[in-house]
């Protein structure tokens, strides 16, 4: 008897998106567009109930695009049962560090638990998620197992790691190429057909493990260049030197220089996690990963160095960082955004609040400060105005949204703290941090 075979790329293919966040919902959109059923899944009725109700809860998705996807058929819920109904499964949930900084898998893992009682024959499921290398084998496939099915046979299991960078108008979901990495070489094929129907390029590789490994390795790539020129932002500050001056002058080099840019730290879902993902696993086989760690530590000590800054700056003016009115300008990971996973700017404010500053902030995408699970501010965005800058003792420029009228901060702002180098030309009322 054949094989079955995953139908996806009919109309009749319905495709199930687990987790409705950053990274599911322009996955859902992409997959909707292309003329396939699309069912999302998420553990909360808040997010479900405002998708259904044609709200978007991502700044740069719009709600027509949103009502758009309802229109032609997209469903959202809560009832893992609904599984069962799909031919493909994708899962995009989180994949946190715990407080000791190791692997959280527990969202990959609920969610296994609620799908897996409703697999079956003919079906694909996808990892999109970041994880070590061996997380879909390991993790994965004996939830599958459990269940009788047989994978490379009467089942397809792959792992395609997720790279969207919200807020990018030169790339998209639809052209980003999209990795692709089998448990089987069926389920490699099967992935393959999968997203060939809604992704312009895939590129397979030999095994879930390969295609985990690459994920790793485009983060960590980042984490260590960015690592690298906020290390030097730290020496050209001690020379007097503008960094943003040499960087620039460095990129007229037409070969052999990339060029990477510093600021307060570094933030999102994947640059400051995942590679701590690949030094957890490489303990298992008596590898230290030096480098990478390096890396780590000195971009974790980046908001530090903003906040010394801060307060030699208020020193300097015969002020103390205790009881002084500080308003940071932005609060997302990157400029204009609304996304503040991981934010370096809310570790400064953190440290701010721990000297026992006033603290407010204004940041036009993220109007009042959102829940998270390890932050807590009592915050709403406030209104940029020349009273309000000039009744602060200092305010910090940590994301550089275009939005921001810069000509009317530098003027009355009567201390700025610039970590993005935008106030190249200077001022007396300017410290480069």
């Amino acid at each position: 008897m054949p094989s079955p075979s995953v139908t996806v790329s009919t109309s009749s293919g319905k495709v199930g998106v687990l987790g409705l966040g950053y990274v599911g919902v322009p996955l859902a959109l992409r997959i909707s567009e292309c003329g396939h059923p699309v069912l999302g899944f998420d553990v909360l009725p808040e997010r479900i109930e405002q998708l259904n109700g044609g709200i978007s809860p991502i700044k740069h998705i719009s709600d027509d695009s949103i009502s758009n996807m309802l229109s032609a058929g997209f469903q959202a819920t809560t009832d893992f049962s609904r599984a069962a109904e799909c031919n493909a499964l994708i899962i995009c949930v989180p994949t946190p560090l715990d407080k000791s900084r190791e692997p959280d898998l527990s969202f990959v893992t609920a969610t296994m638990e609620s799908i897996a009682p409703y697999l079956r024959k003919g079906q694909l499921l996808s990892l999109e998620s970041t994880s070590w290398p061996g997380t879909t084998k390991e993790v994965l496939l004996p939830y599958v197992e459990k269940s009788g099915l047989e994978v490379g046979k009467d089942f397809y299991l792959v792992y395609s790691p997720e790279r969207e960078d919200p807020g990018n108008r030169h790339f998209n979901t639809k052209t980003i190429p999209k990795i692709v990495g089998g448990h089987t070489p069926a389920c490699l094929a099967e992935g393959q057909k999968l997203y060939g129907s809604f992704i312009d390029k895939v590129v397979p590789v030999s095994s879930t493990q390969a295609a985990e490994l690459v994920k790793l390795l485009e983060n960590i790539h980042r984490s260590i260049n960015i690592g690298l020129a906020n290390e030097m932002k730290i020496v050209a500050d001690a020379m007097n030197l503008d960094i943003f001056e040499i960087i620039e002058a460095a990129a007229t080099k037409p070969f052999g220089f990339t060029p990477y840019y510093p600021g307060p730290g570094i933030g999102g879902h994947c640059i400051p996690i995942d590679p701590f993902y690949l030094t957890w696993k490489a303990r298992e086989y008596g590898l230290h990963t030096r480098f990478i760690e390096l890396a780590g530590e000195i971009n974790n000590q980046m908001p530090q160095f903003v906040v010394d800054k801060t307060i030699r700056a208020l020193n300097e003016a015969g002020k103390s960082l205790k009881g002084a009115k500080v308003l940071t300008l932005g609060i997302s990971y990157k400029r204009d955004i609304d996304d503040v996973r991981e934010s370096p700017s809310v570790l400064v404010m953190e440290l701010l609040r721990e000297w026992g500053a006033d603290l407010s902030y204004s940041d036009p995408n993220v109007p009042v400060f959102p829940t998270m699970r390890e932050h807590k501010f009592d915050l709403s965005s406030v209104d940029l105005t020349p009273q309000v800058l000039s009744e602060q003792d200092a305010v910090l420029l940590l994301t550089d949204h275009s939005s921001f009228d810069y000509g009317m901060i530098k003027e009355n702002a009567p201390l700025l703290i610039d970590t993005r180098g935008k106030f190249r030309d200077g001022g007396e009322n300017i410290v480069r941090a």
